[in-house]
């Protein structure tokens, strides 16, 4: 009976170290970090993003068709090719992506070499034109912490105008037609291997 009692109380601990750590795994009520995140790029996000408006895609097609549009920036990592994939047959992935994007492949790693992220700020005030108010919008897939990190990115370089769009591609492309897009031009000359991905 003694044992019977122990492993009941285990059991009953267990379960409540199971709803201790629910909200880490759920799609609500993910916390913030205080800095950049380091885990995996894919799982669950906060709903959140500390100076940056969460839009979803009516919001984003309100505002790329008002009168301010906005810098579109699409940080998702590219197609890998399969391991099994045929020797001799031509690799030609296509990225779909939201019209009028520009694709900085992986520009929410994290680490992300001081290089890169250099290019990803001087590159962010060209295309803003060093208007750090005006509107941004960064992306990848949905449940894609790379979008966070980048968007986050720019929250602390002093840029207000930021939008995070957490829904991605995949929200966009329910209701609205994607682009096969390539990547940017200046991003990819100055490409090189991430450290730790």
């Amino acid at each position: 009976m003694r044992a019977t009692l122990i492993g009941r109380l285990a059991a009953a601990l267990a379960a409540v170290g199971c709803l201790a750590a629910a909200p880490a795994d759920s799609p609500v009520n993910v916390p913030e970090p205080e800095g950049l995140y380091a885990g995996p790029p894919k799982g669950y996000t906060p709903q959140t993003l500390k100076g940056a408006a969460v839009i979803n895609a009516e919001k984003l097609a309100a505002l790329m068709a008002g009168p301010d549009k906005p810098v579109l920036i699409d940080v998702a990592a590219p197609d890998r090719k399969p391991s099994n994939f045929p020797e001799g047959r031509l690799w030609l992935p296509v990225h779909p992506s939201i019209p009028g994007s520009v694709w900085m492949p992986e520009a929410g790693a994290e680490p992300l070499a001081p290089a890169r992220e250099s290019l990803f700020y001087a590159r962010v005030a060209e295309l803003t034109g060093g208007n750090r108010t005006k509107p941004v919008v960064v992306f990848c897939h949905v449940e894609c912490w790379g979008s966070w990190n980048a968007a986050k990115r720019l929250v602390r370089k002093g840029y207000t105008g930021i939008r995070w769009f957490p829904e991605g591609v995949e929200g966009w492309q329910e209701t609205h037609e994607t682009t096969a897009l390539r990547e940017d031009p200046a991003w990819k000359a100055a490409a090189e291997p991430q450290a730790g991905r």
